[in-house]
């Protein structure tokens, strides 16, 4: 591993702990922190064609998933992001302060006023793959929202296992930021547990990946891989548009097939669209297993919900401890709800804000608002918009084509239950994460040991 700056290289021969490196006598010892590395290491830990290789393996179909890659180059990173120990502790009580705060009576209560109805029906399950995303701000990570059907998790699991280490100081001491090396175990317990939520006994036979027009999904690759971890483990698992299920005699059906379980993957949160008619019909009756479910954005990824948990005095109010209040208001960045009566001081202050539609994904139609135009601000005002103080994103130093630039990046954590079952990054460059961006993508997350040093160069120490 090498980093940009001459002064500075971590020392490869002979390998060795990483907390007790055998250093070239005389030469200064200096440490490296996570900031120091993602600011000027160049390393490229990506075994391109192990990944490939895995995520052929663990399709069900290889041609289908060569073609998908072939489409999206821009999916993977080849560079991954280093954390401190310190930062990951703040994420993981960050993310459990959180949690409690989702599960206090007022809170809820407040969450689903603001919801339609369906959201109030409750069969038992949580929800898979809920994911927090922060932004590493100088003094902790910052949340930037929650997401209730995260996509990625997957993908992110097999990047994790094609890694290698660029270096000695790599080769065991950088841990993955996560419970386990392999997530997937994790993943499998997850929808079991959502099956027992509500069904109590026995197993689903027939689970259906649900979204409309699913072969045009960006993380279309990641259905595949879903379709056959899921089959393996289960009796069946399909890949099907929603507009194909039916609801008949007290069944959701598709292909002639009665339906178990559903893992949704629509951003059509509150299953409002006629071509999810079908399915809002069966959940309604309780006569399919639906993960994640309406209720389970209404409690997470409402992105109206951030201004309650900004609220010092709010949440106060409601009797939330004061050392969740405390943490909370640091964690979770000033938002306030878009209005004609606040317009005029929020355009003033444009400069210094986010803004993000309630029930958005993806990015979608989110802006920074130095970069807003009167036309946008106009489309924001007649919609439904939060806006949150702005908080930048981190930056990675990566080489692209021999050329070396800055991507930004954000932080990403899967859970279940408020546990974190796996970190990973999303690198990009522009307003928001995009896929787009070359060097870009899905980046893996390694911890820093607790010491970790570097060699100082020999033109360093003169």
């Amino acid at each position: 591993m090498t980093v940009g700056s001459p002064r500075i290289t971590i020392h490869h021969d002979p390998p060795c702990s990483a907390s007790q490196q055998r250093l070239r006598v005389g030469a200064p010892v200096v440490a490296a922190s996570a900031a120091t590395l993602n600011d000027d290491c160049y390393c490229r830990t990506l075994d391109t064609e192990a990944l490939r290789r895995g995520l052929l393996d663990d399709a069900e179909s290889g041609e289908v998933m060569a073609d998908l890659l072939a489409q999206r180059p821009t999916l993977f990173s080849a560079t991954a992001v280093f954390l401190s120990r310190n930062t990951l502790a703040q994420l993981v009580e960050g993310i459990a302060c959180l949690e409690r705060a989702i599960s206090h009576p007022q809170y809820r209560a407040a969450a689903l006023r603001q919801a339609p109805p369906i959201a109030a029906r409750a069969f038992g399950p949580l929800g898979v793959f809920v994911s927090y995303d922060f932004h590493l701000a100088p003094d902790g990570p910052r949340l930037i929202e929650i997401n209730s059907n995260a996509g990625g998790a997957l993908l992110s699991a097999s990047l994790m296992q094609a890694q290698r280490a660029c270096c000695a100081a790599m080769s065991g001491d950088m841990l993955p930021a996560g419970p386990q090396a392999d997530p997937r175990p994790a993943y499998l317990a997850m929808f079991r547990e959502e099956w027992r939520r509500q069904r109590t006994q026995g197993s689903p036979r027939n689970i259906l990946i649900v979204d409309d027009d699913p072969a045009s999904q960006y993380l279309a690759p990641e259905f595949h891989l879903f379709r056959k971890l899921l089959a393996r483990n289960f009796a069946r698992c399909e890949i099907v548009d929603a507009a194909t299920l039916q609801w008949r005699d007290g069944h959701l059906w598709h292909d002639g097939e009665p339906v178990d379980m559903v893992y949704n993957r629509l951003t059509d949160f509150y299953l409002t669209e006629p071509q999810h008619t079908a399915l809002r019909a069966a959940y309604e009756a309780g006569a399919v297993v639906l993960t994640p479910g309406p209720r389970t954005h209404a409690l997470y990824a409402d992105k109206r919900n951030l201004i309650h948990l900004s609220d010092a005095r709010l949440l106060r109010h409601w009797g939330v401890p004061a050392e969740d209040v405390e943490r909370l208001t640091r964690l979770v960045p000033a938002t306030q709800l878009v209005s004609l009566d606040n317009a005029e001081e929020l355009w003033a202050r444009r400069r210094t804000l986010f803004f993000k539609p309630a029930a958005g994904f993806g990015a979608k139609a989110a802006y920074r608002g130095d970069k807003l135009t009167r036309r946008v601000w106009n489309e924001i005002l007649a919609g439904t918009h939060i806006a949150q103080a702005f908080v930048a994103p981190g930056e990675r130093a990566i080489e692209v084509d021999g050329a070396r630039t800055r991507l930004k990046f954000d932080m990403r954590a899967y859970t279940y239950e408020g546990r974190v079952q796996l970190l990973t990054a999303r690198m990009y460059s522009g307003q928001t994460t995009n896929f787009r961006t070359p060097g870009g993508g899905f980046a893996p997350v390694f911890v820093l040991p607790e010491c970790f040093t570097t060699v100082a160069a020999p033109e360093a120490a003169a």
